[in-house]
């Protein structure tokens, strides 16, 4: 894998909105992120086309992949933050200049839609890049825990994937290790099959999502799908995330993967559509050993 570079004070930071434009309503949120940015000491620049919506419904694929390859191509830029979620950051995928990314491998970081974004530039380029905040979701909780994670990740290059008052549950013990990938379950869904599908061989798949846009007969769907495409038969194991649906995320899963699996399967609540939000880095090796406390930890540098 290739590896971003650390984020350092004085560093350029740019913004981009692959999924959702960003509208005058979040605009208060947003400038209280570069308020906070700007006071660690770092320089915020915006694409172009973030606050574009040349559709009704955003900004056209090529805008919205024009400011990616151009973030990319900055000499100055030395981190990408997705300004925001949506539902099409896919739709940039025919766009994106690979080749472009592999050579000037950058922090490229954000969640939910994102998972699309993320996913797609590691599986094409090889570049490990990050799910974790958006740009808007920096100031948008009522804790410092996002910010807190951005730091520790990208400034220090910490490799731990829990704070001190995170709690970890065992679904199914094991030890194991492999990549990670996945991130949102619908997004991740999205990327089984076809030409812009992901490599899920030896993988640790970690999934969160969205209750109010997934109920539990829904998320079934998305696990059966993975199932019924040999997603189970590819990974290594499965780190479960935020749900707050009527019904666990952990028990569909269960359900869904009966007694036909031996993988371990890891449960917290800091990561996802969460104020917790923990930055995890897709595409570096990480171990699950499910008789630890802490039952996940990464296992090989994701920054240099």
């Amino acid at each position: 894998m290739i590896l971003p570079d650390r984020l350092k004070r004085g560093d350029k930071i740019g913004v981009i909105a692959p999924s959702g434009y960003a509208k005058k309503e979040d605009l208060e949120i947003i400038n209280k992120s570069i308020l906070l940015m700007e006071g660690s000491g770092f320089k915020v620049e915006f694409g172009k086309n973030v606050f574009k919506n040349t559709l009704g419904y955003g900004a056209s694929p090529q805008e919205k992949a024009e400011d990616i390859n151009n973030m990319f191509r900055n000499k100055e830029i030395k981190m990408i933050f997705c300004v925001s979620g949506g539902a099409n950051s896919n739709s940039t995928f025919e766009y994106l200049d690979y080749e472009l990314i592999k050579n000037n491998p950058k922090i490229i970081c954000g969640f939910s839609d994102s998972t699309s974004l993320t996913n797609m530039i590691t599986q094409k380029s090889n570049v490990v890049t990050f799910n974790g905040s958006t740009f808007k979701s920096l100031t948008s909780w009522e804790t410092d825990y996002a910010y807190r994670q951005v730091m520790k990740r990208f400034v220090e290059g910490s490799l731990e994937l829990a704070e001190p008052d995170d709690e970890f549950y065992t679904i199914k013990e094991g030890i194991v290790e492999g990549e990670l990938i996945g991130g949102n379950l619908s997004l991740t869904t999205n990327l089984v099959t076809g030409k812009y599908s992901i490599d899920f061989q030896d993988k640790i798949l970690f999934m969160e999502e969205l209750s109010f846009e997934s109920d539990p007969e829904m998320v079934s769907n998305y696990l059966y799908r993975m199932r019924q495409n040999e997603v189970f038969d590819k990974i290594k194991g499965i780190w479960v995330g935020n749900y707050e649906g009527e019904i666990a995320l952990e028990k569909i899963l269960v359900d869904t993967l009966g007694d036909e699996y031996n993988f371990p399967i890891i449960k917290s609540n800091n990561f996802g559509h969460t104020e917790k939000k923990m930055v995890i880095p897709v595409g570096t090796k990480a171990r699950i050993d499910t008789s630890k406390e802490i039952k996940i930890k990464l296992i090989e540098n994701c920054i240099i």
